[in-house]
C-alpha cells in the first residue's frame, strides 16, 4: 500500500475508533448511568443485530430514543461543518476562513428568525426556513461576486462580509421587534443547540451531509492544486471556475443542512480543520476525511459536556468557550500560518 494511503487509513481508523468511543461514552453518561456494554447492545439490537444480551429497562429506550439521536446528529453536524471549513480554508488560502464566510450561517439565522418573529407555519417548520435562508445567502454571495463567468476569491470574500453584515442587521431588527416568547426561542436557536433531537432529523440531515462530503473528497486533488494559484491550476488542466462553483455550492449545501437543525454553532469549522492541518499536513486527500471525523468527535464530546453541565448551556456557547481560547493559544504560539 502506498505511504499516502497508509497514512489516510491509519488516521481515519484511529479517529473513527475515537468517534465510536466518544459516542458510546456520551450515550452512557447522564442522569441514568448506563454501562457501555448495554449501550452497545441496545444500539445493535435496535439496528436488527441480535446480540443475545438481555438489556434491562429502561436502558434501551433511553439509549435509542433519547440519547442516540442527539449524539448521531451531533456527529453528522460536526463532520459537515469541519468538512466545509476545511474546503473554505483551502479555497480562500486563509486559515481564518470558515463556513460562515460566504454568508450561509447568517442566511440561516435570518430565515429562522423571520419564521419565529412572524409566527409562520411552514412545511418542516423552522429547519426548512433556515435551510432556504442559508442557500439563498450562499448562492446570493456567489452571484454578486461573479462577473463575466469568473468569481475572484477576493470579491467573493468581500461580498460574503457585506451580506453577513446586512443579514446580521436584519436579525437584530427582528429580535428588537419581536415579543418576549419569540425572542427567547430565537436566541436559543441562534446560540446553537442539539436538544430535542429526533431520528427523523438525523435521516434528513445525514444523506445531504454524507453526499456532500463524498463530493468534496472527489475534488480533494483539485483543491490541492488550487492552493498553488488559479493560473497554475489552469495550466495543470483543472477547470478552475467549474471547480470553484462545485466547491462553493456543495460547502453551502452541507453547511445549510447542518445549521438548519441545530442553529448557529461556531468554531467547529474554524478550529478543527486548522488543528488537523497541523497534525496531518495540508494534503486535502488526508485532511478532508480526518477533519470530518475529528469534527464529529469534537462536537459530540462538547455536547456531552454541555448536556451534563449543571447550567445546561447550548452547545454553541460551549464550542465558543472552548474554541476561542484554544485558537488564541495557537495564535500566541504562532501555529497559524498562511496556507
Amino acid at each position: 500500500m502506498p505511504l499516502g494511503r497508509l497514512r489516510v487509513a491509519a488516521w481515519t481508523s484511529a479517529l473513527a475508533a475515537l468517534l465510536v468511543a466518544v459516542c458510546t461514552a456520551g450515550a452512557a453518561l447522564g442522569t441514568i448511568h448506563i454501562p457501555p456494554r448495554f449501550v452497545v447492545a441496545s444500539a445493535l439490537n435496535a439496528a436488527g443485530i441480535d446480540t443475545g444480551v438481555a438489556v434491562p429497562d429502561p436502558y434501551p429506550f433511553v439509549v435509542v430514543h433519547l440519547r442516540l439521536p442527539r449524539i448521531v446528529l451531533g456527529a453528522v453536524v460536526g463532520a459537515g461543518l469541519a468538512s466545509a471549513g476545511t474546503v473554505m480554508q483551502g479555497f480562500f488560502r486563509n486559515p481564518m476562513a470558515d463556513p460562515a464566510i460566504i454568508g450561509v450561517s447568517s442566511g440561516a439565522a435570518a430565515g429562522a428568525v423571520v419564521v419565529i418573529a412572524a409566527g409562520l407555519a411552514l412545511p418542516f417548520g423552522l429547519p426548512a426556513a433556515a435551510f432556504c435562508g442559508a442557500l439563498l445567502a450562499g448562492f446570493g454571495v456567489y452571484a454578486i461576486a461573479t462577473e463575466g463567468g469568473r468569481t475572484p476569491v477576493a470579491t467573493l470574500l468581500l461580498a460574503g462580509v457585506a451580506v453577513q453584515t446586512f443579514l446580521g442587521a436584519v436579525v437584530s431588527f427582528l429580535l428588537v421587534r419581536t415579543d418576549q416568547h419569540s425572542l427567547r426561542e430565537a436566541i436559543v436557536w441562534l446560540m446553537g443547540s442539539l436538544r430535542d433531537t429526533y431520528w427523523h432529523e438525523v435521516t434528513l440531515a445525514l444523506p445531504v451531509v454524507l453526499a456532500g462530503i463524498i463530493v468534496l473528497l472527489a475534488y480533494a486533488r483539485d483543491l490541492n492544486v488550487l492552493l498553488l494559484s488559479e493560473e497554475d491550476a489552469h495550466a495543470l488542466g483543472i477547470e478552475v471556475e467549474r471547480t470553484k462553483r462545485v466547491l462553493l455550492a456543495v460547502s453551502a449545501i452541507v453547511t445549510a443542512a447542518c445549521v438548519a437543525y441545530v442553529g448557529v454553532i461556531g468554531f467547529v469549522g474554524l478550529v478543527v480543520p486548522h488543528v488537523m492541518r497541523l497534525l496531518v499536513g495540508p494534503d486535502h486527500r488526508i485532511l478532508l476525511p480526518t477533519s470530518a471525523l475529528a469534527g464529529g468527535v469534537f462536537l459530540v464530546a462538547v455536547d456531552t459536556f454541555a448536556r451534563l453541565g449543571a447550567a445546561g448551556l447550548p452547545v454553541g456557547v460551549v464550542t465558543a468557550f472552548v474554541g476561542a481560547p484554544f485558537f488564541l493559544y495557537l495564535l500566541r504560539k504562532r501555529e497559524v500560518h498562511e496556507l
